[in-house]
């Protein structure tokens, strides 16, 4: 069966996922589409000229978004890193920008007829996966966010620099929103299966330190070169590659959360309808504490835009 990619903005994010998509082959046509006309006819005429040198085939189409009625999964990178200041990554900066596109894209979307799957990476995640729930109508399971996919990702990577082990023998969660509110849920880190918190007490690990470098990670990187990219760009197709393979993978995602009546990140199992089933942890009194408090914030911040 042909697989179906349309991206809807195409920054320093879109043309990465994009670029992803194409040189690793995960999807048969990509669509893309950005109101800079000019670029999306560059990216497209760029992604063309090296199709002879790749291993895979991906059709690349200039589309608009009536284009992608058909798409599988249709990933919104729309976004005005610009705005944003190096140094003070402020996520209601992006929010009173992008909320009026994700208005305007919505309506677009439920007039193509589109039935697929959304992936969402634009800022702030947990709200803007909301707002675009809310204006398309969509079925729940089918609108998803990164959300915390990735801060999970820059804790493993600092957990295991300070035991020096690969990342990929860490497992644990960052949980709540994409944002200042999130934090490490310790209680779930294990590293090669033995809990962290004990590692981290027998080694003289300062946690709190740990999880501040977590939370600011993606400033760092901003402050280096004014965006990120690479990183958010595969976590994003990393959610690609399980739903198309219908792993029923375990993995961390913003989800609509029936609690909360909103949309937050946790643990939940992915597969080619979406969200196929949101996991329960045995969270600790203070960690469940946190989830509340992650929840109540993105909520504040959404009714702005309600």
């Amino acid at each position: 069966m042909a697989r179906t990619v349309g991206i809807m903005g195409m920054g320093n994010v879109g043309s990465t996922v994009a670029h992803i998509i194409v040189a690793q082959g995960l999807a048969d046509t990509l669509i893309l589409y950005d109101r800079n006309q000019d670029k999306v006819n560059a990216d497209t005429l760029d992604f063309q000229d090296a199709a002879s040198l790749l291993s895979t085939h991906t059709t690349v189409i200039n589309g608009q978004i009536s284009d992608m009625k058909d798409c599988d999964i249709i990933i919104s990178a729309i976004g005005r890193i610009d705005l944003i200041k190096v140094g003070n990554v402020d996520r209601f900066v992006e929010l009173r920008s992008n909320a009026p596109g994700v208005s305007d894209l919505s309506k677009e979307l439920k007039d193509s007829g589109f039935h697929g799957i959304l992936l969402v990476i634009t800022n702030p995640n947990d709200v803007i996966t909301g707002l675009y729930h809310k204006h398309t109508g969509f079925a729940t399971n089918k609108v998803l966010g990164t959300g915390t996919y990735l801060d999970t990702s820059r804790l493993k990577r600092h957990v295991g620099e300070a035991l020096g082990v690969d990342p990929r023998s860490v497992s644990g969660y960052i949980l709540g929103e994409h944002g200042d509110s999130q934090f490490a849920a310790w209680s779930t880190v294990r590293v090669e299966g033995r809990p962290f918190t004990e590692i981290a007490k027998e080694k003289g690990i300062d946690l709190d330190q740990l999880e501040k470098d977590t939370r600011f990670g993606g400033g760092e990187v901003h402050a280096g070169k004014g965006y990120t990219n690479y990183a958010v760009a595969t976590a994003a197709t990393s959610l690609v590659q399980i739903i198309f393979s219908d792993a029923k993978s375990e993995a961390i995602c913003s989800h609509y959360n029936e609690d909360f009546k909103g949309y937050i990140s946790s643990p939940a199992i992915i597969g080619k309808n979406g969200v196929e089933r949101v996991l329960e942890l045995p969270l600790t009194d203070e960690e469940n504490k946190n989830l509340l408090k992650s929840a109540q914030t993105i909520k504040e911040k959404s009714e702005q835009f309600s």
